[in-house]
């Protein structure tokens, strides 16, 4: 049996499921949609505590995916903490082809996704990505306004450097910053991270699982989907994801010692780096959201954290040309 995942509150007075749920893969990004499946996934996350969904408008064709949580929060919108995000511009598969962070689509953006989402207010909206020619300042004071009208009640931003956080927060109140962050991707740590804390602003960590890769069920790109984002991702590439294959055997040894599982680990290697993060394990599937769930009650002793923070993974986080308007990485 899986113990409940408890609350993590933030300074900004904000309480998240030590873990969440991503729920981007249910419609894009990693094969092919199964909605039923999607569904009981949701319905078994709020049994479990997972109460912290995070969606985008971005995620599946025509907002495919804020419509598949749609359908549960009609009935259940009172027992999750709801996340969207507005600021990329999406093609006709759903892909993003752009970013659009001006100030007047912040209001059209949230009204279609509260449309689709069946709900009034979001717990949670965030940038999508920062525009770099559009003063972030202009554009939270756009989603600022946003809160005082009720129809959202924290402010979030993703994937933006620490002076980026600085301005927003010169602003309004940034409640969350949404990163990739893992075991294999530590761009944020330092400056981006401290002045998070500074500010008070919470970290939620996306692809904590490393796109797949720190579950140790990855050994090649063989059964992929023909469109996975995974084989754009030079981790994966040929060269790099041996490599790295063999770094997450050391992940499976730690792991082998508490009985639990590679992705158990380094979701509380997360956690366990401050109070104020709390990632979102994306998943589609029941199985891996209870495996996901219970590395909230794991708990590593020092040796292995230390043993586990010295890992560092063969390929960058993205190819160059895949950068544009992520602040957060390490040039």
């Amino acid at each position: 049996m899986v113990a409940a995942v408890p609350a993590r509150r933030f300074a900004s007075g904000l309480e998240l499921s030590a873990i969440g749920l991503g729920c981007m893969g249910m419609s894009s990004a990693y094969g092919v949609p199964d909605d039923a499946e999607s569904t009981a996934t949701l319905e078994r996350s709020i049994e479990l505590g997972v109460t912290h969904w995070d969606t985008a408008d971005v995620y599946g064709v025509d907002g495919s995916n804020e419509r598949l949580l749609g359908a549960v929060l009609r009935r259940r919108r009172e027992e999750v903490t709801l996340a969207t995000k507005f600021g990329f511009v999406p093609g006709p598969d759903g892909r993003p082809i752009g970013v659009d962070a001006r100030p007047e689509r912040a209001a059209a953006a949230l009204d279609a996704s509260l449309s689709r989402l069946g709900v009034e207010a979001v717990d949670v909206y965030y940038l999508h990505r920062p525009q770099r020619d559009i003063p972030i300042e202009d554009t939270v004071g756009a989603m600022a306004a946003l809160v005082a009208q009720g129809k959202v009640r924290h402010l979030g931003l993703s994937e933006a450097s620490a002076s980026t956080l600085r301005r927003a927060a010169s602003v309004a109140p940034v409640a969350v910053l949404q990163s990739e962050y893992s075991l294999f991707s530590r761009d944020i740590e330092g400056e981006i991270i401290d002045t998070a804390r500074e500010l008070g602003i919470g970290i939620v960590p996306y692809s904590p699982l490393g796109h797949g890769l720190l579950t140790g069920g990855v050994v090649s790109t063989a059964g992929f989907p023909e469109h996975d984002l995974r084989f754009g991702l030079p981790q994966f590439a040929e060269g790099n994801l041996e490599e790295n294959v063999r770094k997450v055997a050391v992940i499976a040894e730690v792991a082998a010692r508490y009985e639990a599982t590679p992705a158990q680990v380094a979701l509380a290697w997360l956690l366990a780096q401050g109070p104020d993060i709390a990632p979102i394990a994306g998943t589609k599937k029941r199985s891996y959201l209870e495996q996901n769930a219970g590395a909230a009650s794991l708990v590593l002793a020092g040796a292995d954290l230390e043993l586990l923070s010295g890992l560092t993974p063969s390929g960058s986080r993205y190819l160059d040309e895949s950068q544009t308007n992520v602040e957060t990485v390490v040039r």
